[in-house]
């Protein structure tokens, strides 16, 4: 890989040797004057002959504007910021960074920006991004701001089920979807078993879903890619925020290491539930009818820093460090369950010359779980463990105003304990161990240009071939990647894309939820690698100067599906194989979506319509069933309807107050059709009830819908700002169900000898909810 993208550098270094030579290069980075944080998709524009840009993720841009001796204006806008404007004579090539202010009056500042620009111009579709803004106004459960869960507010982004943090994109699995913090991998991306993120909001800088129309630098997932990046580090001054909630604590500093050429950023976050369910364990031992609180509690931890060696390079190294921990025990037992993921990012930026800028990574990632339970004179061990090590460069080369080419490549080296089991007593007579260990490589190389042979018209088309190696095996694929918009208006654009992925890493999961114990497999002779063909196509549609509607339309086809047969043990099984059914599939839908950023009062409504439907599995052990066989079922986070309404109002400096409210189309669940029960005919008291199942999900739960709201209470202390945020989760009481169970209900019969039986009379679906209204209470602070 590494020879190809020497040769492919050569020749684009020849392209840029043997380029018109009467332009010039305008380049440099756009930051936030207030910390030196690089801007993401700020725009530089040339009024006087409209050429312009945007910065890319690492806040570098690059122009070509006409050679000549006239001074000409630039002008540096980003949304929130004051633009600035400078002059320069393009009779060389030149270097410009920038940085914004947000100026006195930040309402003013954002009236005046159009921050829908960039999306009319822009040739992604199918991306939805949030600011840490929303995520901390916005009412969250116990107060919990998550920009993880902000997100499912979006269309197209249904959460799993009631109050988790999993997504189902565009019909796809939790495992569809490749999440990275700092490009490192996550891979449960959960705390509280779904209901949080490890997602700290305070340290967060940047949050894109991609939900198709996937650009050629991405790959190894189905349905989204979720690039989450955090801060760098305030380079001007010390600088700290944080928060006081109803179960956790937060604190966040950065600073400069040197000033304004390297600097630091430590964030951490802990619950604090196990404190108080510790004393009162304590203070119940002599109770003995007193029952056992389990004690509960996570953390996670993120640190970054970052150097400017020169003009042209600079480099970064950040890691995520966060543990669940879950356990109970008394003097006859002990039993503990914790998970979580380390991940650490080093990162190189180097600028070549005014047109070529490459970003060199090497990431690791290590997510375990493990599961221990010690009784008297016995104990067993359960886990599972996946880690990853990659090597990535990335190259932006602009040709030209009208190309920019994108390239580069990525080798990934996976390890996988699948299972792992151990068990034994205390004195060593019993022992018992079992798993499985795997690895493989994947490797992939890309490159994709950006055409704009007009203002009306742009073109992204890329390939990405893609390769995985395992035990002997080897897969290559060559993914097509093609995205276009059509300025139709100055108002109005028309977008379509194609995308081709494939998923060489499987979730094997024993429910609908997304859970610690879920095992990541890679593919192998038997388990083919899953890929999907993706196309879209709809408008943008400025209205007015603050409304910005969107209109998708998109049809997926899933191929190399990963089941389980019927009655599959995922524990401690050397055979995972032969519980597995491969099928297809298919989903489409429409996405509408407007949304209002401008003005004391913003927010957005979003609808979705769709249906995704699964089927014509086949099982790798022919001796096996699947129940559905060749017939198609929707799974269950297939979700017909889902609507979300946000809002946020600024009512005056010192107060703000927002709502949410979402509804959507209950989940599907597997329920029997039938029963039959086995009595003995003696009239013993002996019996048994057996189901009897008929289709997959089957029937669909009651529709959900919630209300939250919040109020927020601003402060300005003289040591810098702080607020009080009053939040109500589910305001109106709405009982969702969480899961439903049967229970039977019996009736006595005489048996005519003078004894009674009971039997079973119906059999009765009870519903759990988890969550009514639930008030809460975070104070949070800046200096």
């Amino acid at each position: 890989m590494q020879k190809i993208l020497t040769f492919t550098i050569f020749l684009l270094t020849a392209s840029l040797l043997s380029a018109q030579t009467d332009k010039i290069t305008l380049s440099g980075t756009v930051s936030d004057e207030e910390t030196g944080e690089t801007l993401i998709g700020a725009t530089v524009l040339i009024p006087a002959s409209g050429e312009g840009t945007v910065t890319n993720e690492y806040g570098f841009y690059s122009l070509s504007v006409p050679q000549s001796d006239t001074t000409k204006t630039v002008v540096f806008s980003y949304i929130g910021f004051q633009k600035q404007e400078k002059t320069f004579t393009p009779n060389a090539d030149q270097t410009i960074n920038t940085a914004l202010g947000t100026g006195v009056n930040l309402t003013e500042v954002v009236v005046k920006a159009n921050s829908f620009e960039e999306q009319l111009n822009s040739t992604e579709m199918s991306v939805e991004t949030v600011t840490t803004r929303e995520a901390k106004l916005l009412p969250a459960l116990l107060g919990e701001s998550d920009i993880l869960r902000t997100i499912q507010l979006k269309p197209g982004i249904p959460s799993g089920s009631e109050g988790s943090t999993g997504l189902f994109v565009r019909g796809g699995g939790s495992d569809q979807n490749l999440i990275e913090l700092d490009e490192a991998i996550v891979y449960n991306p959960n705390h509280l078993f779904g209901f949080f993120s490890t997602f700290n909001t305070d340290a967060v800088k940047d949050l894109k879903l991609y939900k198709g129309g996937f650009p050629a630098e991405y790959g190894g997932r189905l349905s989204s890619v979720i690039d989450v990046k955090l801060k760098e580090g305030n380079n001007k001054k010390f600088s700290g925020q944080g928060g006081l909630g109803l179960i956790s604590s937060r604190l966040t500093l950065e600073g400069p290491i040197v000033k304004e050429k390297a600097s630091f950023m430590v964030s951490g976050r802990r619950t604090y539930v196990d404190i108080f369910t510790r004393q009162i364990n304590k203070s119940n031992e002599d109770n003995p009818d007193a029952n056992l609180i389990p004690d509960y509690s996570f953390y996670d931890l993120n640190a970054k820093v970052n150097y400017t060696l020169s003009d042209k390079d600079r480099v970064y190294i950040s890691g995520y460090f966060g543990r669940d921990r879950f356990g109970f025990s008394n003097d006859f037992f002990n039993f503990s369950f914790d998970w979580g993921n380390v991940t650490g990012t080093a990162r190189w930026n180097h600028v070549f010359n005014p047109r070529l800028f490459v970003n060199t990574t090497f990431t690791t990632s290590d997510y375990n779980y493990d599961i221990r339970n010690e009784i008297t004179g016995f104990s067993f061990d359960i886990g599972s463990r996946i880690r990853d090590k990659t090597l990535k460069s990335d190259y932006y080369f602009n040709l030209d105003n009208q190309h920019t080419l994108r390239f580069g490549g990525a080798v990934t080296y996976h390890q996988f304990e699948v299972g792992r089991l151990k068990a034994g007593s205390d004195d060593g007579e019993v022992s018992f161990t079992a798993g499985q260990d795997y690895d493989g490589t994947e490797a992939a190389v890309y490159i994709s240009d950006e055409w704009s042979p007009n203002k009306r018209l742009s073109v992204n088309g890329g390939i990405r071939i893609s390769s995985f190696f395992n035990d002997g095996e080897s897969f290559f694929n060559i993914e097509p990647r093609i995205a276009s918009r059509y300025r139709l208006t100055e108002k109005m654009t028309l977008k379509a894309s194609y995308a081709r992925m494939n998923q060489y890493l499987h979730l094997v999961s024993s429910s609908g939820f997304a859970l610690p114990t879920d095992v990541w497999y890679p593919s192998t002779a038997a388990v083919q690698p899953q890929s999907s063909d993706q196309i879209a196509g709809g408008f943008s549609l400025l209205l007015g100067k603050q409304f910005f509607l969107t209109n998708e339309y998109y049809y997926k086809r899933l191929d190399n599906q990963v089941d389980f047969i019927d009655g599959a043990n995922l524990f401690a099984n050397v055979d995972l194989e032969g519980d597995f059914a491969i099928g297809k599939g298919f989903a489409y839908g429409m996405e509408i979506s407007i949304e209002k950023k401008e003005g004391k009062f913003t927010g957005w409504v979003g609808y979705t319509l769709a249906r995704t439907r699964l089927g014509d599995f086949k099982t790798i052990d022919p001796l096996e069933t699947f129940g559905q066989g060749s017939s198609y079922f929707s799974p269950r986070y297939d979700r017909r309807h889902d609507i979300s309404v946000v809002g946020l109002y600024e009512i005056n400096r010192r107060l703000s107050a927002t709502a949410s409210w979402v509804y959507g189309s209950g989940d599907l669940i597997w329920l029997p059709t039938g029963r039959f029960t086995l009595q003995d005919v003696s009239g013993a008291d002996f019996q048994a009830v057996t189901p009897v199942y008929g289709d997959r999900n089957n029937v669909r739960l009651a529709p959900f819908h919630r209300l939250d709201v919040s109020l927020i209470i601003k402060f300005f202390p003289k040591w810098g700002e702080s607020d009080l945020t009053l939040s109500a989760f589910n305001a109106y009481d709405r009982r969702n169900a969480f899961f439903v169970f049967l229970e039977p209900e019996f009736s006595t019969v005489d048996t005519g000898t003078g004894t009674s039986i009971e039997i079973p009379e119906r059999v009765a679906a009870k519903q759990v909810s988890l969550f009514p209204v639930l008030p809460s209470a975070t104070f949070n602070f800046k200096f």
